[in-house]
């Protein structure tokens, strides 16, 4: 096994979620020309959260900060503006894909913002 393989197989057993990925693809005859299209479902993954301490105080309230990242193979193609809904730790949250993915040979990394109107 190469070295590479090596690598990729730690990162993977690292993976305690599952996610499903949602795209909006174009649809003649629609209003909105859109329609949600399930690309994939139950894909091996993991969410790391990284929180900035003292949050940002504004005129009404204290805002604070988490970036939320989504690690998963390569091979899966997430594209900015997806839908991914995130079961980890019997907790499932849906999220928004907020950025282009950092693809590497071993994982991809994919920026998550919260979904709006989620409960």
């Amino acid at each position: 096994m190469s070295p590479l393989e090596l690598i990729r197989r730690h990162v993977e057993s690292l993976y305690d979620g599952k996610c499903m990925i949602t795209e909006f693809r174009s649809q003649e005859g629609l209003i909105n020309n859109t329609v949600p299209m399930v690309i994939g479902e139950k894909i091996p993954c993991r969410l790391s959260y990284h929180s900035f301490p003292g949050g940002k105080q504004t005129d009404t309230a204290t805002v604070a900060t988490q970036n939320i990242k989504l690690f998963l193979s390569p091979e899966i193609e997430v594209k900015s503006g997806s839908e991914i809904v995130v079961t980890q730790n019997n907790v499932t949250t849906a999220y928004k894909a907020s950025g282009v993915p950092a693809i590497y040979v071993s994982h991809q990394e994919v920026e998550l913002t919260l979904k709006d109107g989620w409960v």
